[in-house]
């Protein structure tokens, strides 16, 4: 398994009107304070499979199937319905702040019975509602799984995950969302990443382009804006100018791990204290070799005896010596020098952070 290796010293394209390197747009970094997408939900069902569909012991995709035949019409218990070619799916998908009536949304369909694949269907029309159970948006349309799927038994193949789908532009919105503008005087931006010192460079930031006083850092999060008195009428033009805006955005030293694909993605601003490493490898190999033991003729039944070796390796690691300031990229690449694994350049990164020596948040996924 490789070792992944990411360094986030992320430098943003500049802005447009940006001139200071390494700067981000401010919509990249905050959005406007009181404008919230809506979560909607909704249960449908997917024809057109291969009969990879939900099998009998899923009671509610037949009877779903049932009453909607029941309404073309054709009245059929859902108890003698034996169905391969259908699953029922939870539909789910954002509703923007500012969506009106006639927008398209991206929507995802999950399995919730026992469909082996997706793969090839096609959303009945589905009803999506919000919170307030209102009837928000309308979800139909062909499925894509971004994989596939083959083959029977033993003989199988599968890519990528096959019982969720989208739908790219499948929900036609009905019902627009509420959310009006914010009070004419004052506007606020929330931070994506609440930090005291990015909150101050985007009032500064805004002060620059409208002037002393305009902006100020209310906490580690949100940043308050005065309208100038010649937008308070047109305040979609203020946001449009403000969005556009270059801003320094620091950022927290930080390691995120995931142990299970041996992914280490470390911060441009990680630092490692003065600290030496040495690791070893400890494995444990059993190896099982099935013999025949057969008897005389007419003295015993033949039988097979297994035979077990254990073999135990415990491989030297060499010292690692790391000096006051070394960035944790040059003691990745070290490790990787002297051929240390993924996993072991894992646990090495949680030794160095219970050791004081990472100086760095150590996030494990």
């Amino acid at each position: 398994m490789a070792l992944a290796l990411v360094l986030a010293a992320a430098v943003a394209a500049p802005a447009q009107g940006a001139g200071a390197a390494g700067a981000t747009r401010l919509k990249d970094v905050a959005s406007l304070q009181g404008a919230a997408s809506t979560p909607v939900i909704g249960y449908g069902l997917i024809v057109g499979l291969n009969k990879t569909g939900d099998r009998r012991q899923t009671i509610f995709s037949a009877q779903t199937l049932a009453n909607m035949l029941e309404r073309f019409g054709v009245a059929v218990p859902a108890t003698q319905i034996k169905i391969e070619n259908v699953a029922a799916v939870l539909v789910t998908a954002e509703l923007p702040p500012y969506a009106r009536a006639g927008a398209r949304l991206d929507v995802t369909a999950s399995s919730i019975g026992d469909a082996r694949s997706l793969q090839g269907g096609v959303l009945l029309p589905t009803a999506l509602r919000g919170p307030d159970g209102t009837v928000r948006a309308m979800a139909q349309g062909a499925l894509s799984i971004g994989g596939f799927g083959g083959g029977t038994a033993g003989n199988s193949v599968q890519v990528n995950h096959l019982t969720v789908g989208r739908v790219p532009a499948g929900a036609l919105v009905e019902t627009g969302a509420t959310s009006p503008m914010p009070a004419s005087d004052t506007i606020a931006f929330g931070l994506k990443d609440a930090d005291f010192l990015s909150a101050r460079r985007v009032a500064e930031a805004i002060n620059g382009e409208l002037g002393a006083g305009a902006a100020k850092a209310i906490d580690s999060g949100t940043v308050s804006v005065n309208v100038p008195p010649e937008y308070r009428a047109s305040l979609p033009d203020l946001i449009a100018r403000l969005e556009v805006l270059p801003v320094d955005i620091d950022t927290a030293a930080r390691v995120v791990i995931n142990e299970r694909t041996g992914t280490v993605v470390v911060g441009g601003a990680v630092r490692i204290g003065a600290a030496a490493v040495a690791h070893g490898n400890l494995s444990v190999k059993i190896t099982t070799k099935l013999e025949v033991s057969q008897p005389s003729a007419f003295r015993g039944d033949t039988k097979v005896v297994p035979q077990e070796t254990v073999d135990v390796a415990d491989t030297g690691g060499q010292l690692l010596t790391l000096e006051q300031g070394t960035t944790l990229e040059a003691v990745v690449h070290a490790l990787n020098a002297l051929g240390a694994t993924p996993r072991d350049i894992i646990a090495i990164m949680q030794a160095l952070k219970a050791a004081g020596a990472l100086r760095a948040e150590l996030v494990i996924l």
